[in-house]
């Protein structure tokens, strides 16, 4: 009975730990997209995105299906630094869905000189050859 109860209590540590780990690498994404976006790079801002003609991402004013038409959409939108401002993140929620695919909800913000635009978020990562990537991002 004890090699019962020390197993349960070994597998639920281990659990935790690979939790906390995936939790911690997925905030990990977004502060690397944070920071990437702050220096103008959308390129690097990117690479936190599914490189996949299945990403998804759904803005206020319609769907975008791809990697390469998501990051047409970043350059059209966002053309320079100016336009690009300081993003800040606020996350509300990641709830780890099962052991590839985790959720978030969050809040966004950009400072810019003549505005200050914001709003919502909710991510669907899923872990892909180790990584944990953005596979649908709608934003609004």
């Amino acid at each position: 009975m004890k090699k019962i109860v020390l197993l349960c209590l070994l597998f639920i540590t281990t659990s935790f730990c690979l939790h906390a780990q995936d939790k911690e690498a997925i905030l990990k994404v977004l502060e690397t997209q944070r920071l990437a976006w702050n220096n103008g790079d959308i390129e690097g801002f990117m690479k936190g995105y599914w490189r996949s003609d299945s990403l998804l991402f759904v803005s206020s004013k319609a769907p975008t299906h791809g990697w390469n038409a998501t990051i047409a959409h970043y350059r059209k939108t966002y053309p320079d630094k100016a336009a690009m401002g300081k993003l800040t993140f606020t996350v509300l929620k990641v709830d780890l869905l099962d052991a590839d695919n985790a959720f978030m909800l969050g809040g966004w913000h950009l400072d810019r000189e003549k505005d200050a635009p914001g709003g919502y978020f909710t991510l669907w990562f899923r872990k892909i050859n180790g990584e944990w990537k953005i596979v649908v991002d709608h934003t609004s």
